[in-house]
């Protein structure tokens, strides 16, 4: 998001605050690593994000059951799938109300225009509200949900038909992600009638658990309970999400009782965490990947010589214990261990500096070169400390005569640019979104803009393409490990590790379940008194 437009949502929603408002019985304090990107998820790709949006305002057509990859139904309560695996209809609950607030107050409940205008808007550059917001819907373009469909269509007010123009393995987890959530066509009409359309992304109306009350850019975010949520009210009143960047403060205000949960925290925390008699530490292996990533639109990095080179002068294995303490495990391919599509056979990049100097010597750089490393500045589980993690591959770059100089700047501002392509190489990662190979491998390496390593291989999106084609595992197994082993061979990326994930809750904390995906959800949780 731009600057203008982070400063245009921040004055709105501050408006959104309501003046004397009663004390909340309930309040749930949770210290969140970054701000948002955006109050839209559609236009969003980071967890913070995601979890301030997606998880707390809106709801998708099917969802995860908590703790699992099982699709359950949301706001549909049943679908039917055709006999040819093309056509998807969906049964939507009556009676699911949109919360209102200061911009707007809906007259209806969700119907089918609701869902064909959340999907439209980010499929049909004809779609009236297409180009609102001024920014490119990165997960349904990644994702090619707009390839893979055919049609969406409105059977009657309370039942969507998707049509696929072929069957695909991944339709259904798909438009269970968080970019998938249905909004109001009713408020984007409006918004755009009274000539304020920047109001459809800056104060969401949704029919999530909670309703956005504020927000104060870098500090906090303040939600109350939807009384009319259809799955029940929550527990809790209050939801106010503190942004604290720094991990080593959040573990400072949760043993404080400052927040009751907070995310990411340093591996070195968590045996001081596991000792202290008010906090439970829940983990489970992630299912996430941390990589160092080249642009190999950057010259010399086109040459693959050059990025086999910088791949095999990192130490990995010192990085994974000096970065991950204990809580990671180096991984040679480009899906977390725990996926069933991950290539188990791969070498990797075995720690050769001499070798490394004579590969870069073979492709004309005897004496290296300089180039731009950028660094996270938020922790994550895929990688909890990239500055760390930057400096250690700096120094082990400069054994070889490149020189990198860090760079590093605020979270939202670092995923536009890398993503417009300002860096020579970076530090990224991801947790997959629903435990399918091609969640990760599309989103991450697939052809298009948003691929940050600006690399495209046509034999490698093949191998995508014919996997989603059949729902047969074991098949899909074989084509992911060939795209794997594509991967290791150019060379696009260098997988680093996969964590193991550890969510440190106070114990006052009721029905909190750890998410395989990493994802935050809180209509549930409640508090002891």
């Amino acid at each position: 998001m731009s600057m203008v437009r982070r400063s245009l949502v921040a004055a709105a929603l501050i408006t959104l605050a309501a003046p004397g408002l009663p004390a909340a019985a309930k309040t749930l304090v949770y210290c969140s690593e970054a701000s948002p990107e955006s109050f839209n998820p559609m236009f969003a790709s980071a967890d913070s994000t995601m979890d301030a949006v997606a998880r707390t305002v809106y709801d998708r057509l099917v969802r995860f059951k908590p703790g699992t990859t099982e699709i359950t139904p949301s706001l549909a309560e049943r679908w039917e799938i055709s006999d040819d695996g093309r056509i998807y209809t969906f049964h939507l609950r009556p009676d699911v109300k949109f919360a209102a607030n200061a911009a707007f107050t809906p007259t209806r409940p969700l119907t089918a225009d609701d869902v064909v205008y959340s999907f439209d808007r980010q499929w049909r550059a004809d779609n009236p509200f297409h180009t609102l917001g001024g920014s490119s819907y990165e997960y349904f373009e990644a994702l090619g949900l707009g390839a893979m469909l055919q049609s969406i269509d409105k059977v009657d007010d309370l039942t969507v038909r998707f049509t696929l123009k072929a069957p695909n393995a991944t339709f259904l987890a798909t438009i269970a992600l968080d970019f998938a959530s249905i909004q109001s066509l009713e408020m984007a009409q409006a918004m755009v009638a009274k000539g304020t359309p920047e109001a459809l992304d800056q104060t969401p109306v949704g029919t999530g658990p909670f309703v956005l009350q504020a927000y104060d850019p870098d500090s906090r975010i303040r939600y109350k309970a939807n009384p009319d949520y259809w799955d029940g009210k929550p527990p809790i009143d209050t939801l106010v999400f503190d942004i604290t960047p720094d991990a080593t403060v959040r573990v400072s205000k949760l043993q404080a009782g400052e927040c009751q949960i907070t995310t990411q925290p340093l591996a070195s925390a968590v045996p001081q965490l596991k000792q202290d008699p008010n906090i439970t530490v829940l983990q489970r292996p992630g299912d996430n990947l941390g990589y160092l990533g080249f642009n190999l639109e950057k010259k010399p990095l086109g040459d693959v010589r050059v990025r086999r080179a910088l791949a095999m002068a990192i130490n990995r294995q010192a990085i994974v214990e000096a970065v991950y303490q204990g809580a990671g495990t180096l991984v040679n391919s480009a899906l977390s261990p725990v996926e069933w599509g991950a290539a188990k056979d791969l070498k990797g990049y075995a720690y050769d500096p001499k070798a490394a100097k004579a590969l870069l010597a073979e492709a004309g750089y005897p004496d290296g070169f300089s180039l731009s490393l950028w660094a996270m500045p938020v922790s994550r589980p895929y990688n909890p400390d990239a500055r760390r993690m930057a400096e250690l591959i700096q120094a082990d770059w400069a054994a070889i005569g490149v020189k990198a100089e860090i760079v590093s700047m605020e979270w939202g501002a670092y995923l536009n640019r890398t993503q417009a392509g300002e860096h020579d190489a970076l530090l990224l990662g991801g947790t997959s979104d629903n435990g399918d190979p091609d969640n990760t491998l599309t989103f991450v390496l697939a052809c298009g803009e948003q691929n940050r390593m600006k690399w495209c291989d046509k034999p490698f999106n093949a191998l995508l393409d014919e996997a989603r084609s059949t729902t047969d595992q074991a098949r899909r197994t074989e084509l992911y490990v060939k795209a794997q082993q594509i991967v290791e061979d150019q060379v696009p990326l260098v997988p680093i590790a996969s964590s193991i994930v550890s969510m440190p809750i106070r114990k006052n904390v009721l029905n909190y379940v750890l998410d395989p995906f990493g994802r935050q959800n809180f209509s549930k949780l409640d508090l002891a008194e």
